[in-house]
C-alpha cells in the first residue's frame, strides 16, 4: 500500500521547459509578444526566459524537436501552459498588446475564480493568460465546494480596465 502524502501548501509551479521547432520564433513569441526576458541562452539550441528577476519560468529547447511539426492535438501530453498575473488591468494590457500586433486568440472564458485569454504558440502549444479573482468572489455550492465553469469573457468590458 502506498502511504498517504499531501503535498506542501505553498508549493508552486516552478516552469515550464517545452520541445519547440525554431528556437528564435519560440523566443520571439515569449519574448517580443508575451515580454518575458530572456536570461540565458544554452547554445543555440536552448534558451531560458523570465518574469521579473527570477532565474527562469520558461524554458525552450531544439534538443529534440529542431524543424519538426507540432505534436498531434489528439496525442497525450502539454494541454496548455498557464501564466498567472497579477492583476485584471495586467490581463487587459495583454490582450490589447495581442490586439495591437494582431496574434489570435483560440479563445476567452470567465471561470468563476478567474478570466482568461487562450492562444497558441508557434508549436501549437497551448497558452493561458489569466488573473484569480478574489478568493471571497469564487463561486461555491451550497455544501462549501468550489463551483468553477466556463462562460463567455466579455473582451469589451476587460478591455475598460485600461480606462481607470
Amino acid at each position: 500500500m502506498i502511504e498517504t502524502y499531501t503535498v506542501p501548501e505553498k508549493t508552486k509551479v516552478g516552469h515550464i521547459h517545452l520541445k519547440v521547432s525554431n528556437l528564435e520564433k519560440a523566443i520571439a513569441f515569449y519574448g517580443n509578444v508575451l515580454g518575458f526576458k530572456t536570461t540565458m541562452r544554452y547554445g543555440e539550441q536552448a534558451a531560458f526566459l523570465a518574469a521579473g528577476n527570477y532565474h527562469h519560468h520558461i524554458g525552450l529547447n531544439t534538443w529534440h524537436s529542431q524543424g519538426n511539426y507540432p505534436a498531434p492535438i489528439k496525442a497525450p501530453g502539454l494541454y496548455h501552459t498557464a501564466f498567472l498575473y497579477p492583476t485584471r488591468k495586467d490581463l487587459a494590457t495583454i490582450l490589447k498588446r495581442l490586439i495591437n500586433l494582431k496574434y489570435p486568440l483560440t479563445g476567452a472564458a470567465d471561470h468563476g475564480v478567474s478570466e482568461a485569454i487562450y492562444l497558441d504558440d508557434p508549436d501549437k502549444n497551448g497558452v493561458e493568460l489569466y488573473w484569480d479573482k478574489p478568493i471571497e468572489e469564487w463561486p461555491m455550492t451550497e455544501s462549501g465546494e468550489l463551483d468553477m465553469y466556463t462562460k463567455p469573457l466579455d473582451l469589451d468590458n476587460l478591455l475598460a480596465e485600461l480606462n481607470n
